[in-house]
């Protein structure tokens, strides 16, 4: 099967996670990064999901999976224990539904990904193999560490103050292709980041 990659914003969207276990703590935690409204549809909890519904943020409806407990659900995602139950729910969501051992059952899957401030980085064997999307996964986060989360943020004031700058567009392009050469990210790796930045500014006349 081909799979569309696609990045889905899901502020202030219904998102209901059946079961409530290791993997559905994984996937709610997940929704609630990207902003959604997280319902937890689960007899049983894990700690982590008791404390965030403790801290008033996701809502438990502490039993098992009804038909309706879908209505209004933008998102849903099936990791109960239950092949049957799992089915069911592909079955009655009329929205994105992702089931997570049988990928196949739902419209949707979610890719392993490495996430650094504002670059995300997705990884999928479209279900051939979770291990080797995994794998790869932890490769990248070795490749792209925390220094990467500083030096975007810092290069979106640098961007600003080379369009102000500097009006000549291939020139300024050029400038934008440097900031991203191998060479700055072989410093960036090697000394920090507060020494990819001054050498940003050295090459490009602008103040970090």
């Amino acid at each position: 099967m081909n799979y569309y990659p696609v990045y889905i914003n899901l502020r202030g969207k219904k998102a209901v996670v059946a079961g409530g276990g290791n993997v559905a703590e994984r996937k709610a935690l997940a929704l609630l990064n990207a902003g959604a409204a997280v319902t937890v549809v689960s007899p049983e909890l894990t700690k982590r999901l008791g404390y965030l519904k403790k801290k008033g943020q996701i809502t438990h409806i502490k039993r098992q999976y009804k038909k309706g407990d879908l209505r209004n659900a933008f998102i849903v995602v099936a990791c109960t224990s239950s092949e049957k139950t799992n089915a069911e729910i592909a079955r009655n969501a009329k929205c994105l539904v992702n089931v997570v051992d049988t990928p196949s059952e739902g419209n949707f899957i979610a890719p392993s990904a490495v996430k650094r401030g504002p670059l995300t980085i997705a990884v999928s064997t479209e279900g051939a193999s979770p291990a080797v999307s995994k794998a790869i996964r932890k490769e990248l986060e070795k490749l792209y560490g925390r220094e990467f989360v500083h030096y975007l943020r810092a290069l979106v004031q640098m961007r600003r103050k080379a369009i102000k700058k500097i009006k000549d567009i291939k020139k300024r392009r050029k400038i934008f292709q440097d900031l991203a050469s191998e060479e700055m990210f072989n410093i960036l790796r090697s000394q920090g980041f507060k020494a990819a930045i001054q050498k940003a500014a050295q090459l490009f006349h602008l103040n970090p």
